[in-house]
C-alpha cells in the first residue's frame, strides 16, 4: 500500500522553488536541465546565423524566413506529438502538447482562452516574436557584435528583476551571486564596458533585449496552465505574421519572394534551430523558474565560442576568464536548482 503528500502539499513545498508552480522535476527533465539543452542549441544557432545574415541583404527579411520556417516546423512537431501522446500518455511528447501538470491548456480549446490569455499570447507573438527581432537585427546592422552582445546578455538581470515583482519568485543568495559572475564573465569576454555607447543600434539592441525580458515573465505565467507548444506557437505564429506585415509595410516583401537555393538553405537550418530553441525554452519556463533558466541560458556563449574556435574564427585565449565565469556561474545555478528541486519533490513512502 502507498500513500502520498496529500493534493497540493507539494505544489505548497515548493512555491519558493518555482514561484507558485508545483514541482516539475516529477514529470519529465527537470526545467534547468531542458534550459541547459537550449543554451546548446542557442550557442549552435548563433555561429550558424553568424553566416546565414549574411546571405541575405535585408536583416529583417532574413528573420522573418527563419521565423516562418520554425513556425511549420514547431506545427509539426506539434501534430506528431499529438499523435504519440495518445498512444503513450506521459511521454515526453505528451507532455510537450499538455504541460507539465498533464492539462495544460493546447491549442485544439482555444475557445476556452479568456481576454487575459489572448492579451498574453498577443504580446509573446506580436512583441516578441515579431518587434523585438527588428529592433535586435537592425540594432545589430548599426553597431558591432561585441556590444550588441553585451547588452543581449543583459536578458538574466532584466529578467531576474521582472521574476522578483511579478512572478515573487525567490531570487536567493546563490542567484545573485551567479548572476554577478555570469555578469562578470561577460564583461571579461567582450573586453570590459569601456566601449559600449548609447547610439542607435546599442539602444535598439538593449529595447530588444527588454522586450525579451517582459516576454519571459509572461510566457512563464502562460505556461502555468498552457501547453509549451501552444505559446512556442503562438510566439512563431503570430510573430511571423507580424514580421510579414512589417516588410509589406516598407516595401521589401518582393525580397522574401524571391530567395534563391543558398538563402533559401540558410533559412531552412537557421529556422529548424530556432524552433528547436523555442520548443526547449518554453519547456525549461514551464519546469522552473525564469531567474534559473535565463541563467543557465547564458552559457550559450560558450558553445558559440568554442564553434568559431573549431572553425578558425575566433580565439578561445581572450575570453578564457570570462568563459571560465560563465560556466561557473551556469553550474552554480544548475547544482543549486537542483537540490532544491529534489529537497521539495513530493515523496512517496510505502508501508
Amino acid at each position: 500500500m502507498t500513500t502520498s503528500l496529500p493534493p497540493g502539499a507539494g505544489s505548497r513545498a515548493g512555491s519558493e522553488l518555482s514561484g507558485g508552480d508545483q514541482p516539475s522535476a516529477a514529470r519529465g527533465l527537470p526545467g534547468v536541465i531542458v534550459a541547459g539543452i537550449t543554451a546548446l542549441v542557442s550557442g549552435i544557432s548563433v555561429f550558424a546565423n553568424s553566416y546565414g545574415v549574411h546571405s541575405i541583404a535585408v536583416p529583417a527579411v532574413y528573420t522573418t524566413a527563419k521565423n516562418l520556417v520554425a513556425t511549420l516546423v514547431l506545427a509539426l512537431c506539434a501534430l506528431v506529438a499529438q499523435s504519440i501522446s495518445r498512444r503513450r500518455p506521459g511521454s515526453a511528447p505528451d507532455r510537450f502538447v499538455t504541460g507539465t501538470s498533464g492539462t495544460g491548456v493546447s491549442p485544439g480549446n482555444w475557445r476556452t482562452w479568456g481576454p487575459a490569455r489572448w492579451a498574453g499570447l498577443a504580446y509573446v507573438g506580436v512583441a516578441g516574436g515579431g518587434i523585438a527581432f527588428v529592433l535586435f537585427f537592425d540594432g545589430l546592422a548599426d553597431t558591432t557584435a561585441t556590444p550588441a552582445a553585451f547588452w543581449h546578455d543583459t536578458l538574466v538581470v532584466w529578467v531576474a528583476v521582472l521574476a522578483l515583482v511579478f512572478l515573487r519568485e525567490h531570487v536567493s543568495w546563490w542567484n545573485v551571486g551567479a548572476i554577478g559572475v555570469l555578469v562578470a564573465g561577460q564583461v571579461a569576454i567582450v573586453g570590459g564596458v569601456g566601449h559600449l555607447a548609447a547610439n542607435r543600434g546599442e539602444l535598439l539592441v538593449l529595447s530588444a533585449t527588454v522586450i525579451w525580458a517582459v516576454e519571459v515573465i509572461v510566457a512563464k505565467r502562460l505556461l502555468r496552465d498552457m501547453a509549451p507548444v501552444a505559446v512556442g506557437l503562438a510566439r512563431m505564429g503570430v510573430g511571423a505574421a507580424a514580421l510579414v506585415a512589417y516588410l509589406a509595410a516598407t516595401g521589401t516583401l518582393h525580397v522574401l519572394l524571391s530567395f534563391h537555393l543558398n538563402q533559401a538553405g540558410w533559412a531552412l537550418l537557421t529556422g529548424g534551430l530556432l524552433a528547436a530553441y523555442v520548443g526547449t525554452w518554453m519547456t525549461a519556463l514551464a519546469r522552473a523558474r525564469a531567474v534559473d533558466v535565463t541563467s543557465v541560458l547564458v552559457a550559450s556563449v560558450v558553445v558559440t565560442a568554442l564553434l568559431q574556435a573549431v572553425a578558425g574564427t575566433g580565439s578561445l585565449a581572450p575570453q578564457a576568464l570570462g568563459l571560465v565565469f560563465v560556466v561557473f556561474g551556469a553550474v552554480v545555478v544548475l547544482w543549486a536548482s537542483l537540490r532544491q528541486t529534489a529537497v521539495h519533490r513530493p515523496q512517496v513512502a510505502s508501508r
